[in-house]
């Protein structure tokens, strides 16, 4: 049993379940991704039959099979197309997701689901990090998705795609950021 003296982050991990949605050709093992679930081995991460196919529903489909009915609300962070993924699955099931952590999405038009990812508010509190110099989604698109959704941009600079290619393993400073998010949706939800 946890004691109330656990610091925040602990007791938000303990009530929130975590779900690692990689985008295209999953994340590598030096991305921040896979440096996160090792260290938070309780972590859940989606697992794909194909990872060069950009197909929302299965990405979807791939979500639902780590996430069960009556599991905790989920934290769904997602990258590249992985967040388009946690996007539409969080437009599918609102009353199962706590938030969302958007890093670098892509540009939806890009994989043909803008008729499915849609600029209108997201159903539950989203962190969306943005590169001034993403090949996948110029800046100027990510804040016009952040205003869309209602997420909350976070600029941090030129920073590329967010991934391992340009420089992107273990990033403990957006760690820091989920964890103080995940907390931030633990106090919310018992007041």
């Amino acid at each position: 049993m946890m004691s109330h003296s656990a610091p925040p982050a602990a007791r938000a991990a303990a009530q929130i379940d975590f779900l690692l949605v990689p985008g295209l050709r999953d994340s590598d093992s030096g991305h921040w991704q896979s440096e996160w679930q090792r260290q938070n081995p309780h972590w859940k991460r989606i697992v794909q039959r194909d990872w060069s196919q950009p197909d929302l529903d299965g990405w979807c489909d791939a979500i639902s099979r780590q996430l069960q009915p009556g599991d905790a609300r989920a934290l769904l962070i997602g990258h590249s197309f992985g967040a388009l993924a946690a996007i539409g699955w969080a437009r599918r099931y609102p009353e199962r997701v706590a938030g969302l952590v958007l890093v670098a999405p892509a540009e939806p038009l890009r994989f043909l689901v803008d008729d499915r990812i849609l600029p209108q508010t997201l159903p539950c509190p989203s962190l969306l990090f943005a590169s001034r110099n993403d090949p996948l989604l110029p800046f100027t698109r990510a804040s016009f998705w952040a205003s869309a959704w209602g997420s909350s941009l976070t600029d941090i600079g030129e920073a590329g795609h967010i991934n391992t290619e340009a420089g992107f393993g273990a990033w403990p400073w957006g760690l820091a950021r989920v964890m103080d998010f995940a907390d931030s949706l633990q106090s919310a939800a018992e007041e």
